[in-house]
């Protein structure tokens, strides 16, 4: 078994600095509900969650590109979200978090994924997903594909399949 040693990780980490990296793969939009839980409701034995906040994150390769920019890498964004109020949500978080969202293709008629979360006392009680695992469309695909060839001085390329229909066996 190799074993990396701090030294060899941080030179690694170091290394990245400058990089760009293609991230391909599913992005999610993550939507937090937090709040505080004093009942149970008396429909169901579930607990009653008082929302104090609501929080939007970039999720799944959304979430990876960005953890890349904290690197200091300069990621490329490729994957595909819907025509819809999720869609564009995504697209803001990612410039805002200084992604180029040029490499997010928008099917018509596909829902972004979105992952809801409502949490109670710190305690997540319960994930809510909106998604579609149908395979996108092969126009979809080959825009995703010029984005990439946009980009021919790639230092690297993140593939992050979380079964959603744009990385496939074709």
């Amino acid at each position: 078994m190799y074993e990396l040693s701090g030294d060899r990780t941080r030179q690694l980490l170091t290394n990245l600095r400058g990089m760009e990296i293609a991230v391909v793969g599913d992005v999610m939009l993550d939507r937090y509900f937090w709040g505080s839980v004093h009942r149970v409701s008396p429909e169901a034995p579930v607990p009653v969650v008082d929302i104090d906040n609501e929080s939007f994150h970039l999720g799944g390769a959304a979430n990876v590109a960005t953890n890349l920019i904290g690197l200091g890498a300069t990621p490329l964004l490729c994957g595909v979200v819907g025509n819809d109020a999720s869609g564009k949500l995504l697209r803001d978080l990612a410039a805002t978090a200084g992604l180029d969202p040029s490499g997010l293709v928008v099917e018509d008629g596909r829902p972004t994924t979105v992952k809801t979360r409502v949490i109670g006392n710190n305690q997540q009680i319960v994930r809510l997903d909106r998604e579609t695992r149908d395979i996108v469309h092969e126009a979809v695909i080959a825009d995703v594909m010029t984005a990439l060839r946009s980009h021919p001085h790639l230092h690297g390329i993140v593939l992050e399949d979380y079964d959603k229909g744009l990385l496939s066996p074709k």
